[in-house]
């Protein structure tokens, strides 16, 4: 909500270039993103990371790409993913209002434990999810050990 000044009227106007109306209708507009000096920048997909069935998952949210759009490399134990959302709509962009999606290439990198199979790691993209599965070797999966009462 808008604060908007109130004038009384033995006060002076403080503001005389400024009326109520036209701040009105430039606070309806005021972050909206002209379609002409919209840049690609970077952005950073939001990550989940969970343990399940003896596997380390790791799920990015990559909406709106293709599968060609998206890089997975293993270096060492760090697992690098890198990719480039483009603006789907470059002929229209003018007809925009409002940009708040983002655009533009990104890169997230983490640090894998030891305890992995490097060659077993596995990747799926359906419905804007990446999901990489990556197994962790079977000797260091907790076991679980029976206790027998004598």
């Amino acid at each position: 909500m808008r604060l908007l000044p109130v004038l009384r009227r033995n006060e002076p106007n403080l503001w005389p270039e400024r009326s109520i109306f036209p701040g009105v209708f430039e606070d309806l507009f005021n972050d909206a993103v002209q379609a002409s000096t919209l840049e690609t920048r970077s952005w950073s997909p939001a990550v989940d990371i969970l343990e399940k069935d003896g596997n380390l998952v790791l799920r990015a949210e990559l909406p709106g790409m293709n599968e060609k759009d998206i890089d997975l490399k293993l270096e060492g134990n760090v697992l690098t993913l890198k990719g480039e959302r483009k603006f789907e709509d470059e002929q229209n962009r003018n007809n925009y209002h409002r940009v708040e999606r983002f655009y533009g290439t990104f890169s997230r990198s983490f640090t894998l434990p030891e305890t992995v199979d490097r060659d077993k790691i596995k990747a799926d993209y359906k419905n804007g999810v990446l999901t990489v599965t990556i197994p962790q070797r079977p000797e260091v999966r907790p076991r679980e050990i029976p206790v027998s009462v004598n």
